[in-house]
């Protein structure tokens, strides 16, 4: 039942991707022109019609606050993740700016999401291959210099509900590295929108943008320290809730 329950969004996801296709497009010319400037503004517009339109679809109500504390140019987002429903909420809520996210490789082989995460210019990440990680890392490096930014969820995997894990130890590596400013993002009630129910059902979502923290100047011990101190931002956003 469940699996008829969600054929709706399957219907919405290929509806989806067919109007996706021209700006896909025209984003494979920019990347063989080497034209970033062009390639990032269609991404967003591909990235705004992505999130609008899938969390519309399922009646989803967004409350977002923050936004003002995004700074100009490359950022590493750095969030909590609850639910599938993560990426979509994170592209119709946050508007600032173009970003990929920093992605398990096996979501790379999911029928056409694969192809669309990896346009939008996504990292993905062999979490067992440690070789491959640093690869991946400075693959990583080498987009934000380029004026891209990058979404990571250092938990690793979803929690699918409103608890959460204990983000791992470096995974923040690739922002402190590159040297650009983390962005710490609480998602508070992804889960609702599909894992609590196994079905697609509406659900309000809060999405706190938090400020920046640079990194820039960090030492190597605050470094090492920056995934413990964002946990903790995220974690406390989560827990006022219930006060």
């Amino acid at each position: 039942m469940k699996l008829i329950a969600n054929i709706p969004f399957a219907f919405w996801f290929l509806t989806l991707l067919h109007r996706l296709r021209p700006l896909r497009g025209s984003i494979h010319r920019h990347v063989s022109t080497g034209d970033v400037l062009s390639e990032r503004r269609d991404i967003r517009k591909a990235e705004d019609l992505f999130g609008d339109f899938l969390v519309k679809k399922a009646g989803i109500r967004l409350e977002t606050t923050g936004q003002e504390n995004v700074p100009e140019g490359p950022v590493v987002f750095v969030s909590n993740h609850q639910s599938y429903w993560d990426i979509p909420v994170f592209f119709a809520a946050v508007k600032s700016k173009p970003f990929g996210f920093v992605a398990k490789s096996s979501l790379r082989k999911i029928p056409g999401f694969g192809n669309w995460i990896k346009d939008v210019r996504s990292v993905f990440i062999e979490r067992e291959d440690a070789r491959a990680s640093l690869r991946a890392i400075e693959e990583g490096i080498g987009l934000i210099r380029q004026g891209f930014s990058l979404v990571i969820f250092p938990e690793g995997t979803r929690s699918r509900s409103d608890q959460m894990g204990e983000f791992k130890k470096g995974s923040l590596r690739l922002a402190t590295k590159a040297g650009v400013p983390v962005v710490p993002v609480t998602l508070d009630g992804t889960y609702r929108a599909f894992e609590e129910s196994g079905r697609i059902r509406p659900a309000t979502i809060k999405v706190t943008i938090h400020k920046a923290i640079e990194t820039k100047d960090l030492g190597k011990r605050e470094a090492g320290e920056l995934a413990e101190v964002v946990e903790e931002i995220i974690r406390k956003q989560l827990e006022e809730k219930s006060k």
